[in-house]
């Protein structure tokens, strides 16, 4: 979701180094998921297990959303309250202050939640620095001043915005932008790619993410499989990446490639469409939300869409239908800047488990990344 709107856009229980790299070998902090990567390093964190809980639970546990003000509206609370929403997006209107924003934060996670659902929230919020900053402090650079001033500069900033945002309370950014920013494109006119080629990209963008990481914060990777050849902001018009497979493969997941070998915990999928790839837009393609980045890339964090309120998704059939569309795609949760349309996408989620349209073994899955991030942030 672009600057000019409100712009929307994991952790773990231990830390481990992991190297990548160049010859020499970086040593990087990386966040591994445990057992649930199958590594055998250790038991999963406790959560609830995913069958037990309601339609209703397992629904909301895929939504993240919006809404107006410094105050909670009753209707979040009570959603809040049955269980029925994993986490919130805060906005610009939501942080006029520190103090603000760290009292609505502190309101919000003592909402009572049901059994195996009382882990934090998922407070997220766009911290790419430059044009895209909700609230005030780190980072104080643009990605792009990020990219050319390289990768101990960037895991700086990542590290001083991780401080900054932990300070409110939020325990996501939705940041960073690991799109490679072609001349022209509106990544690159917005000053919000970290750079032009790949290699830059990947040495720098990933860099942020660790200084993220390293501090508690979890990083999300955007926009899924890459969105630096779009000429305008996806919020507003329906773009159609014409790149070919072997190029999108080979330049554009990179940085992505590289960001997932480093323990990345969430990556958001663009609302694009890639014709390479799939006819529809990348969040509800399952051949990208599944095939490309889980199967090719190896990902086994939580993976979001870009904000559902985009024009691609109202050309898609709107919030309720787009929503069953991710969710059959694989990707784990939907976010919305609206409330009352993120609403509408649960209860068509609830329907779809209902009438078995959805598959339960599937959705369980998702919700029980979504489960196991909440529960890394609550160690942190």
């Amino acid at each position: 979701m672009g600057h000019k709107l409100r712009h929307v856009g994991a952790a773990t229980v231990r830390r481990r180094r992991i190297a990548v790299g160049a010859a020499g070998g970086l040593a990087i902090l990386a966040f591994a998921f445990g057992a649930s990567l199958g590594d055998g390093s250790g038991p999963e964190p406790t959560v609830a297990a995913t069958s037990r809980l309601s339609l209703a639970e397992l629904a909301g546990q895929r939504i993240v959303a919006g809404f107006g003000g410094t105050e909670v509206p009753p209707a979040l609370a009570r959603t809040i309250r049955s269980g029925e929403i994993a986490g919130v997006i805060l906005f610009a209107e939501n942080l006029p202050s520190r103090s603000a924003g760290r009292r609505l934060v502190r309101r919000l996670q003592a909402i009572p939640r049901p059994p195996g659902l009382r882990d934090p929230l998922l407070v997220m919020v766009d911290q790419e620095g430059g044009l895209v900053k909700r609230i005030g402090g780190a980072p104080s650079a643009s990605a792009e001043e990020m990219g050319a001033r390289g990768p101990a500069f960037s895991r700086g900033q990542g590290h001083a915005t991780a401080a900054n945002l932990r300070g409110v309370g939020i325990n996501v950014d939705l940041a960073p932008v690991l799109d490679v920013a072609r001349p022209g494109g509106t990544i690159s006119t917005t000053h919000r790619g970290f750079g032009s080629t790949p290699t830059r990209v990947a040495a720098t963008g990933v860099a942020f993410a660790e200084g993220l990481q390293s501090g508690g914060i979890a990083a999300t990777a955007k926009h899924f499989p890459g969105l630096g050849a779009a000429r305008q902001n996806t919020d507003f018009a329906v773009e159609r990446i014409g790149l070919s497979k072997a190029t999108l493969r080979r330049l554009d997941e990179a940085p992505f490639r590289r960001f997932v070998a480093a323990g990345g915990e969430m990556v958001m999928l663009s609302t694009a469409i890639y014709p390479a790839l799939s006819p529809g837009p990348a969040a509800f393609a399952r051949p990208i939300a599944t095939g490309e980045l889980r199967s090719r890339l190896g990902f086994r964090g939580v993976s979001i869409t870009d904000a559902m309120e985009a024009v691609a998704v109202r050309d898609f059939g709107g919030a309720a239908k787009a929503g069953v569309a991710a969710a059959r795609a694989g990707t784990d949760l939907l976010l919305f800047a609206d409330f009352h349309a993120a609403a509408r996408a649960r209860r068509a989620l609830q329907r779809g488990l209902r009438s078995a349209g959805l598959s339960r073994d599937a959705f369980e899955a998702s919700v029980g990344r979504v489960l196991r991030l909440r529960h890394g942030v609550a160690e942190r």
